[in-house]
């Protein structure tokens, strides 16, 4: 491999036809190496000559100039450190100078929720008239009064939950059992359905409380169905998954001022640092409130 050129051409190659990378996964591991190279010619810099030293430069290029996030630095530098183990291999650079980078902390990724007015807007959608209907508002009500996953709420049998006490025996991750309370609204619309439209749906006399139209237990993928079907009815610009109104759940109640432990046994979190993450969005939504609703902090406010 004389030049540049043939290197990237050849581990391209290499990368098809003897790891058996996908098209895909070549052409981004492609645009990164060119996006790489492109760098180098413009700071004057020789391929098989860079030094660590020159690497923190291009990392700095990629944070400052380019605004990278981490995730997307991480994937660069995946592909030029395996770009650059191939040409160690081949013996067209005597040390590997990606070795001694390492990848940076990733992205801390708050959780999506819904705003109060935007959970009441998904509440009028489903048609009540209909078993479908019924069993779909109260899909939505449990999800957000009880905050389960949505693994653990197509589990749930009518034999689990206590009417009268208005809780819920789940059983989670780990086999591990936990109660779970729900409030009046959801008390009233599970009542009707198990009263009407849960006695039409079950022809075949399942224990399951969440049925499809067949009768059988309702899936985890047809809850993420009637999910998407549900905020199409509405003028909500989020996606929606149960996990969603999961974090509303959460997030709600640290806003209302309940404490971090309850939430993490509402919500069966095995360690409480699971729990954490949904303090930092209540931090950010008490700072939007506050700038958004103090005068004097609107005047002072640089951020």
């Amino acid at each position: 491999m004389s030049n540049k050129s043939e290197c990237i051409k050849e581990y391209l190659e290499y990368l098809q036809y003897q790891k058996n990378y996908s098209f895909h996964t070549v052409t981004n591991y492609s645009k990164d190496i060119y996006e790489y190279f492109d760098y180098l010619n413009k700071e004057g810099l020789l391929f098989n000559k860079v030094t660590y030293d020159d690497l923190r430069f291009y990392l700095m290029y990629l944070k400052d100039e380019k605004k990278d996030v981490n995730s997307s630095i991480d994937r660069k530098l995946s592909s030029l450190r395996g770009f650059y183990k191939y040409l160690a291999n081949e013996r067209v650079i005597s040390s590997n100078p990606f070795s001694l980078v390492h990848g940076l902390k990733k992205d801390k990724k708050l959780p999506r929720y819904f705003e109060y007015n935007e959970l009441e807007e998904l509440f009028l959608v489903p048609d009540c008239s209909t078993p479908l209907g019924q069993r779909d508002l109260v899909l939505l009500e449990m999800l957000y009064a009880t905050g389960v996953r949505v693994s653990e709420l197509v589990n749930i049998r009518v034999s689990d939950i206590d009417i009268e006490q208005m809780r819920i025996l789940i059983l989670g991750k780990g086999n591990k059992e936990r109660i779970v309370k729900y409030g009046q609204y959801c008390s009233d619309a599970l009542n009707n359905y198990l009263h009407d439209g849960y006695i039409s749906l079950n022809v075949g006399e399942s224990d399951y409380l969440f049925l499809n139209k067949n009768g059988d237990a309702l899936t985890e993928r047809g809850v993420r169905y009637i999910l998407s079907k549900i905020i199409k009815e509405t003028s909500i610009q989020k996606n929606i998954s149960p996990h969603m109104i999961r974090h509303s759940f959460a997030t709600h109640l640290l806003n209302e001022g309940c404490d971090l432990t309850t939430v993490q046994k509402l919500l069966g979190h095995e360690s409480i640092k699971a729990t954490q993450v949904y303090t930092h969005v209540t931090t950010e939504r008490l700072k939007e409130v506050y700038y958004k609703n103090f005068s004097r902090a609107k005047i002072n406010n640089k951020d």
